[in-house]
Parts: structure tokens; C-alpha cells; sequence
């Protein structure tokens, strides 16, 4: 069925050390489908881990050296640390260990690279660019950090030629890529646990930038003062860049301009002008484009994924269909549930911009009702650099409660807490334990209100505590 692919793959063997992760299960499963003989563990069970089991994929639970097979290539991400017992046999054994994003690139081998990369709206904008190109006949491959509803999955091995990918600038992995089409949505600081500094992590980007293929484009938000920087770097490498933005919140004139925008609770519409000339789109139309999803910064990743798809060599009115099919991905403002007229949302977002986005989303879809956030911080570095940017994000909101960080793969730090963004905020309660908080959360919210649990951790699981409380409620009632 897919006899253009490279088949080289079919005789290796891979073992996946944290298979049940967001970024490393979809490379588990995109191995799995190039026929590679794949194996992972991962400290518990989930959802996750038995789909892939599902696949073919043996999966063991818990961290043990007897689980690596000799002969495989171990795949790791930045938080393995180097003490994993399955890392430690497999450097003892001198085996291969490649990161993450080197086995996605294998996975990605023989097809046009599409790389999505940005500070924040990478998954959405990867995401809706997948849906618009499968929508327009062109059925890519995909490696997205989000479950697609088209796909049940945030993988899928397609016929087409094209691969697009979520590419993570967090750890610097990004630049094991080498992309036709690379999309930047900001380069806004984060990571500066690693970095240090804006200069330093604006320069992994240039990096990333430089690993385009010859001929290949760069399209990059005109409304980001970070993404302008990067677009002037890379023509100064003599990369072909194209930018997308609102006239009047662009900082450089956009090569996609954003038009007429009209946001509404259920969506937007907007047009899509070619605003400069360019031999190889010339006579292309203005587009009118229908989104299903809310929200302005919706609208600026819908006109990054358009040009993309002409990158592609998509036609615009196709991108356009396309672009009104696509309905989100999980975790992205996604609907929980709705009781007595209060609705629940979840979202991955985790960085002040982000979370000021959710909000604004949410008080889009809201109308005139109110919006609660329960907040969980992601990182006790990221909670102390942006806690001023986070209070100043989370007061969008009509009522705020932050509980305890998630640390992931750092160690805590004495004395920091969730505290120091929440009294901050006037009115903000710091409630430690999230069940707690999203059941408190769940008992100030009036009738047509919005209630949504935030951050990159572990908070997505307390919905069913808000569900919960409000169905016990009506009952009492």
C-alpha cells in the first residue's frame, strides 16, 4: 500500500523508554506502521499504552534493564534521565541511543518534511494543517503531540508524500530535522532553564532555520517580534521566507495578509490576500476562509497552515475547505462536558501567552457568562521566570485557582509554590491539592458559566471531579 515509502525500517528493532508519552507514542506507533519491530516502557499503564499494545507494540510497564532487547535501538527523550535503568544497560551494552527526534526523522524518511515549530500553538497549528492537506486529497503522515479526531490518534501513516510533524524547541531536538516547509508560529521566550536567554533561544531558532533544504520555505508570524528576527536571519542565509499577520499588528508587511476577521463563540471568518508579489503565486485570488474553531490566534495558525498548503503545492480554494474541516485536537480548549448549563473545558496551555489565548477563548465561547480557571503550573523554573506574566494572564479570567506545580522533569525548588503567581492575582485562592481545587472551582461556577482546567500536567484528570460536583448538585437540587 505504501510501496513509495522507505521500507529499511522494516528490519530494526526500536525500544521506547516512556512509550506512554504524548511525543514518544506517536514515534512508536509511526515505527510500528513502517513495519519496525517496536518495544517501550513506561512508569504506568494508560489509554495510551494500550492502544499501542493494540498496534503490535510490547509495552511493559515499569522501568527495568530486562525489558530492553539487545539488539534494538533505544529511544529516549530529554527527561530519561541518564539513572534509568534501561538507559543504563543499553550504554553499558554499547547500543545505539538516539533521541526521540531522530527516530521521528527515520520514521519520516523518503517524504516531504513539514516541521511545525513555535514557542506556543504548535500542536493546534500541525494539528490543522494534517486535516486541511488530508481534506484536500493529499492523505499525509503525521506526528502531532495531540489526538486528532480524524485519526483517534496524533499519529497516522498516510499514502501521501508529505510528513508533517510537531518540532520541539524545547530541548534543541528540533534541529535533527531537515524540513521543505518549516512553519514558526513566535519565537517567545520559554525554556529558560536551558537557555538562559531570549538571545540564546532565539539562536536555536536560526539554527532550526538553517537545517531547511535547499529551496525550501520558512513562513513565519509577522505579528512576532521574535518570528520577525528569524525571518531577517534567514534571508540573510538566503532562505525564502513567507510571513503571515494582520495588517496593523504586523511588524514587518506580511506576505499573507489577514483580513476582515469575524470572531464569534462557534468560529471566525476571515480573507487571506497575497499582499506581495511573488512570481511563483501570482493571479491567486483572495480566499475567504470559515474556521470551526474559536479564537483570534486560530485565525493567524489557519493563514500559516494556507500558505503552507501552497508551499505544497495545494490550491488555495483546497486549503481553504479544508481548513473549515478541521475541529481541534485534544486538550486544546476541548469540551469536557456540560451540566445544567455549565460547560467544562480542558487546556494544555501552559505559558503566559497561552494561557492568555485559553481565556480569551473561552470568553469568546462563554458570551455573557462567567469563566473560572484552576491552573496548574508546569515547571518550578517556568512558575518562577513568568509568574508576573502568569498573574497578569489568569486575571482575564473571572475567577482564578492555581494548585500545586507539576514539576515533570525537574526537582522541586525550597520555598516556591504556586503562591507566587496566585496572590498576585486579586481574588486568586491557592488551593495545593488539584482534585480539591477543580471541586471548589466547580461550586462557584453560575449557571452558563465556563469552567476550564489548565496547564501541561496532570490536571487534565480532575474534569470528573468537576462533572462530578455539579451532577451531585443538580440531584440535590
Amino acid at each position: 500500500m505504501f510501496e513509495h515509502h522507505d521500507t529499511s525500517l522494516a528490519t530494526r528493532r526500536f525500544h521506547l523508554i516512556g512509550v506512554g508519552g504524548a511525543g514518544m507514542s506517536v514515534v512508536a506507533e509511526l515505527l510500528a506502521d513502517r513495519g519496525a519491530q517496536v518495544s517501550g516502557s513506561d512508569r504506568e499503564a494508560s489509554r495510551v499504552t494500550e492502544h499501542l499494545a493494540d498496534l503490535g507494540v510490547k509495552v511493559s510497564i515499569g522501568h527495568d534493564a530486562a525489558h530492553v532487547p539487545s539488539d534494538a535501538t533505544v529511544v529516549v527523550s530529554t527527561a530519561i534521565r541518564p539513572s534509568n535503568p534501561e538507559l543504563a544497560i543499553a550504554r553499558t551494552r554499547g547500543q545505539e541511543v538516539i533521541h526521540r527526534s531522530e527516530a521521528l526523522a527515520l520514521a519520516a524518511t523518503g517524504l516531504s518534511f513539514v516541521a511545525v515549530a513555535g514557542a506556543h500553538g504548535k500542536t493546534t497549528t500541525s494539528g490543522m494543517l494534517a486535516v486541511a492537506l488530508g481534506q484536500a486529497g493529499r492523505d499525509p503522515s503525521v506526528a502531532v503531540g495531540g489526538v486528532l479526531p480524524e485519526y483517534g490518534s496524533g499519529a497516522h501513516l498516510g499514502s501521501g508524500d508529505v510528513f508533517v510533524a510537531e518540532a520541539d524547541e524545547s530541548d534543541g531536538s528540533f534541529v535533527n530535522y531537515q524540513p521543505s516547509v518549516a512553519i514558526v508560529t513566535n519565537v517567545e521566550p520559554d525554556h529558560l532553564d536551558r537557555y538562559g536567554t531570549r538571545d540564546a533561544f532565539e539562536a536555536v531558532f536560526v539554527d532550526f532555520a538553517r537545517r531547511i533544504v535547499p529551496g525550501g520555505q520558512l513562513i513565519v508570524c509577522a505579528e512576532d517580534a521574535g518570528a520577525v528576527r528569524l525571518a531577517q536571519s534567514a534571508r540573510d542565509l538566503g532562505i525564502r521566507v513567507v510571513s503571515y499577520g494582520r495588517g496593523p499588528q504586523s511588524l514587518e508587511e506580511p506576505s499573507v495578509l489577514v483580513s476582515d476577521v469575524e470572531l464569534s463563540r462557534d468560529g471566525s471568518r476571515f480573507t487571506l490576500f497575497l499582499a506581495c508579489a511573488d512570481p511563483d503565486v501570482s493571479g491567486i485570488p483572495p480566499t475567504d476562509v470559515e474556521l470551526s474553531v474559536p479564537g483570534e490566534h486560530n485565525v493567524l495558525n489557519a493563514a500559516a497552515v494556507w500558505a503552507a498548503g501552497l508551499a505544497l503545492g495545494v490550491a488555495p480554494e483546497q486549503m481553504a475547505r479544508g481548513l473549515s474541516a478541521f475541529t481541534g485536537t485534544a486538550r486544546r480548549f476541548e469540551f469536557r462536558g456540560e451540566v445544567a448549563g455549565r460547560r467544562l473545558f480542558d487546556d494544555y496551555a501552559h505559558h503566559p501567552t497561552e494561557v492568555a489565548a485559553a481565556i480569551r477563548q473561552a470568553r469568546l465561547v462563554a458570551g455573557s457568562g462567567t469563566v473560572t480557571v484552576v491552573f496548574q503550573p508546569h515547571l518550578y523554573s517556568r512558575t518562577r521566570i513568568f509568574a508576573d506574566d502568569f498573574a497578569r494572564s489568569l486575571a482575564l479570567a473571572d475567577t482564578v485557582i492555581v494548585t500545586d506545580i507539576y514539576a515533570a522533569r525537574e526537582d522541586p525548588e525550597p520555598g516556591l509554590d504556586s503562591s507566587v503567581i496566585s496572590r498576585k492575582i486579586p481574588g486568586a485562592v491557592f488551593i495545593p491539592d488539584m482534585h480539591e481545587a477543580a471541586r471548589v472551582a466547580a461550586s462557584t461556577v453560575p449557571r452558563d458559566g465556563i469552567l476550564v482546567t489548565m496547564g501541561a500536567g496532570s490536571v487534565t484528570t480532575c474534569g470528573e471531579d468537576v462533572l462530578r460536583a455539579w451532577s451531585q448538585e443538580l440531584e440535590e437540587a
